[in-house]
């Protein structure tokens, strides 16, 4: 049992974000009881069914008793609010913390719902799929991905260190940054790509040339680029909405270079798609 990091966990929102982080720390032994919490009991049913929780409570007050973490994976604008529910069943020193995708918004409106002694950790896992729900889950998904941890100045040391330790045996690799740089870095490698992915199948759903759903159509490459178009709606509204400036900056990053495309094409000229495509390739060959 010393060898146990967190002895009692919690986690709000028992999805694949929340189901996966209690497997792979299952599977680390770095985990003593972990129990479940959400609104809809028929996930959580199938949640302890497949083992990735141990009990569960549709009470959040009744979940965190005795938790020594407290993991929310919720959608984002909900964080705040299921925070000041599960307040009231806390113990002193219990840490909470977090995976959502935007940060400034989520810590300004937590922080200053917490009492003495009870720690706040701001975090967000680099990783998902467009999957949900509890049988999601897989212990591997973090599994050399980065987890970004954004301390303010009211976060404990001690509960830093504990939130590392966690992703670490979880898999991930841990970088911290500002809250500011976190939400501009995911408006480009993360939201953007979904609204693109959004506004894609939408335009194309939506082309009425013809009788029929041209989608029905779609091969590998339009449905792989697409894939992100199936996560989860509530959440997405919720991260457009929450990180509004970043994005709407690189949206308009976006239109720039989509509009040079545009005039590329429109001109026929060869040697400018040319090099438009040859930038792009050069970019994303860097990247693997």
């Amino acid at each position: 049992m010393s060898d146990i990091l967190i002895p009692r966990l919690t986690i709000i929102g028992v999805g694949l974000i929340g189901g996966s982080l209690a497997l792979a720390l299952k599977e680390a032994g770095a985990v003593g009881e972990v129990v479940g919490c959400g609104r809809g009991k028929p996930n959580l049913e199938k949640a302890l069914e497949l083992g990735v929780i141990d009990r569960y409570s549709r009470d959040p007050v009744a979940a965190v008793k005795d938790a020594d973490v407290v993991f929310l994976a919720t959608p984002v604008k909900t964080l705040a609010s299921v925070t000041a529910e599960l307040l009231p069943g806390l113990q002193p020193g219990a840490i909470i913390t977090d995976g959502g995708s935007v940060k400034g918004a989520v810590a300004e409106a937590i922080e200053p719902l917490l009492p003495e002694g009870i720690h706040f950790v701001p975090g967000h896992p680099i990783a998902g799929t467009e999957k949900s729900g509890a049988e999601a889950a897989f212990a591997s998904l973090y599994r050399g991905k980065r987890c970004i941890l954004t301390p303010t100045e009211k976060t404990a040391p001690q509960a830093l260190s504990l939130v590392t330790e966690m992703w670490q045996l979880a898999g991930s690799e841990v970088v911290q940054m500002s809250m500011e740089k976190h939400d501009r870095v995911l408006a480009a490698i993360s939201h953007l790509p979904h609204m693109v992915a959004y506004s894609l199948v939408n335009a194309v759903g939506s082309y009425d040339h013809y009788e029929e759903n041209i989608l029905e159509y779609s091969a590998g490459g339009f449905r792989d680029f697409t894939r992100i178009a199936s996560s989860d709606p509530t959440m997405w509204r919720d991260i457009a909405e929450t990180n509004r400036e970043a994005l709407l900056e690189m949206m308009g990053q976006f239109e720039t270079f989509f509009a040079e495309l545009k005039a590329d094409v429109a001109q026929g000229s060869g040697e400018k798609l040319f090099e438009f495509f040859l930038r792009s390739k050069q970019l994303r060959d860097e990247i693997l």
